[in-house]
This record gives structure tokens, sequence and C-alpha cells, in this order.
């Protein structure tokens, strides 16, 4: 999962014998609730996603950020992510 801030970190986890994932936002270590699936055409093929992790209080700006710009396809809660990429195992 990538950041607007560190496109190349590794996703940021909460301290925990089994880290929950936490939204992606600078310096927010809240649990995430909503993935953003997005892509830049530029770079990626069209079915390729990238994703972003949120809390609810950042949802809007990070999908702002990534809407502006073209690259937002997807905004679904992250148990609903899970859910489709077991699926998709």
């Amino acid at each position: 999962m990538n950041s607007p801030d560190a496109p190349d970190a590794p996703p940021r986890t909460t301290p925990a014998a089994d880290p929950a994932p936490v939204c992606s936002a600078k310096a927010c270590r809240t649990p995430a609730v909503w993935v953003l699936a997005w892509n830049n055409p530029k770079l990626h093929t069209p079915e390729r996603r990238k994703t972003w992790l949120a809390c609810d209080e950042h949802r809007e700006h990070l999908s702002s950020f990534l809407g502006v710009r073209g690259f937002l396809k997807d905004v679904v809660t992250l148990d609903e992510w899970e859910r489709d990429s077991a699926a998709d195992r």
C-alpha cells in the first residue's frame, strides 16, 4: 500500500502481534476502514490497481487527492476488499 507522502514506503501498521492495517495519510496511525483503489494510466495497465488505506477521517481527503488527478477507480470498505481478495485466490 502506498502513501501520498512516501510513495515507496512499506505499509504502516500498528505495533501488535497481529498488526492491523492503518490509514495511509501522513502521520495517521488510525486503523484503516477504507481501501482506495487507483492507478496512474501513464504508468499502469488499465486493470492494475494500486491501493491506499484510509480511516473515516481521511477517506475524503485521500479520495479527492486521487480523484483530481483522475487516478481514483474505486472506494470500498476494507472488509469488502479482503472478502473479494480472498474469493479471487
